[in-house]
């Protein structure tokens, strides 16, 4: 599937800008050129050699809390997206193997987690459990979940009717061996895109918490964090909010676009577009040496 996806130029350009921000991530932080904390008496300062992006109200530089603030960023997305996996695919696949009472209970148990609002939920438990991101991510992946769980249950609903599924359980394999063998590979692709959407939608969700003030401890620097506070002082930096808000608009884009290019070579639409591409191979081999002739 990853060579399907590099053949796609959607694929490529996705995944490039997500290894840029992955990198700023990891080494942001290394590579900051000042002090993302230290304050001065510069204060909105306009961009310069000395600071890239100009400084703050507070006097710090702008270019390294940016580049500090990634990784938290980045790291919160993903904490949203792997608790949405875990809690909402394992339980989608069992539900269709464990049982009426377990499926029942599942079901109600999401639609109960689709009507409470994400947002208000996570601010109701960091005030509870105190004013952290990774209990707000956690609580908001585990709200999400219920959009893997119908994709997961929807997936292994198709399987599950299969003949080789069947065949397998009268033969008396293990529920563990079917999932392992014959499930898992085909609930995985789309799983991997309903994943890819929700890393989008998890920077949103950590860029409109940490714009709000929640999740973070300032002045820890937050991408979210520094919108909200370039946004009081427009009338003297009004360039200031567009690089935040640009990284955040292409990470949700990387994102979107990945999904969709995993879903263009998985499955059927992926099997069709291999047959394509083998098409244009043999004519393009075929009408070669009658061009040369």
């Amino acid at each position: 599937m990853v060579r399907r996806i590099f053949s796609l130029t959607s694929g490529r350009a996705a995944c490039g800008i997500l290894v840029v921000i992955a990198f700023l991530a990891i080494f942001g932080p290394l590579l900051a050129p000042h002090d993302p904390l230290a304050t001065s008496h510069d204060t909105l300062a306009a961009p310069s050699g000395a600071h890239w992006l100009g400084t703050d109200y507070l006097g710090r530089d702008v270019f390294s809390r940016l580049l500090d603030g990634s990784r938290i960023s980045v790291v919160g997305s993903l904490e949203v997206a792997l608790m949405a996996l875990v809690a909402g695919a394992i339980p989608g696949i069992l539900s269709v193997y464990l049982g009426r009472v377990f499926e029942w209970f599942t079901l109600r148990l999401a639609d109960t987690l689709v009507a409470l609002p994400f947002l208000l939920f996570a601010v109701a438990v960091t005030a509870l459990l105190g004013n952290g991101i990774t209990q707000a991510m956690f609580v908001t992946g585990a709200l999400v979940s219920p959009l893997f769980y119908r994709v997961s249950r929807a997936a292994t609903l198709a399987v599950a009717r299969s003949q080789y599924v069947e065949a397998a359980v009268i033969s008396g394999a293990s529920l563990g061996w079917i999932v392992r063998r014959h499930v898992w590979g085909k609930v995985l692709p789309p799983v991997a895109v309903t994943l890819a959407q929700t890393v989008g939608v998890g920077f949103i969700i950590v860029s409109s918490l940490t714009f709000l003030g929640i999740g973070v401890q300032p002045p820890a620097p937050t991408w979210g964090g520094l919108l909200a506070s370039d946004l009081g002082y427009l009338g003297y930096q009004p360039w200031a909010p567009f690089v935040p808000a640009l990284l955040i608009m292409l990470t949700v884009w990387a994102s979107n676009l990945l999904a969709d290019a995993i879903r263009d070579v998985s499955g059927e639409a992926g099997r069709a577009l291999l047959d394509d591409r083998k098409a244009r191979g043999n004519r393009s081999g075929t009408l070669a040496p009658s061009g040369g002739a």
